[in-house]
């Protein structure tokens, strides 16, 4: 994931996605550092209150970090939500592949089959029509 700062710090923009972020990434480091290194451990709302930022991104900010330190289980790491998106268009790539080569294999592309014109009539030299 590419990121973009402004020359003053304060706009960081994510861009794949193109929005900006709410909070700045130092600010996150410094709020799961603080709730990491406090002894006991704060009450969540509370510290998120004192730092200005909403109590369910500090939440999860902290829930990511554990997960990267290998102290969650129940959440992806940055490394396996990269791996689960490159997999998951590899996958569409090949599905929309086999379809290609399930219309080619049909003999039909994507054009409609020609219309039912009924038992063929055939004309002999001689004038006369015959059913074959």
């Amino acid at each position: 994931m590419r990121k973009e700062v402004r020359s003053d710090g304060t706009h960081e923009r994510n861009i794949d996605h193109g929005c900006p972020r709410k909070y700045s990434l130092e600010l996150r480091d410094r709020a799961v550092r603080m709730y990491r290194t406090a002894d006991p451990k704060p009450q969540i709302k509370k510290l998120a209150i004192d730092l200005g930022v909403h109590p369910e991104a500090l939440r999860g900010w902290i829930r990511q970090t554990e997960a990267e330190a290998g102290e969650r289980d129940d959440r992806l790491t940055t490394d396996e939500r990269a791996e689960l998106a490159a997999l998951r268009k590899e996958n569409a790539q090949l599905k929309r592949a086999n379809e290609v080569l399930r219309t080619a294999r049909h003999g039909r592309s994507w054009r409609a089959p020609p219309p039912w014109t009924g038992p063929r009539t055939v004309i002999s030299p001689r004038g006369s029509a015959s059913a074959p």
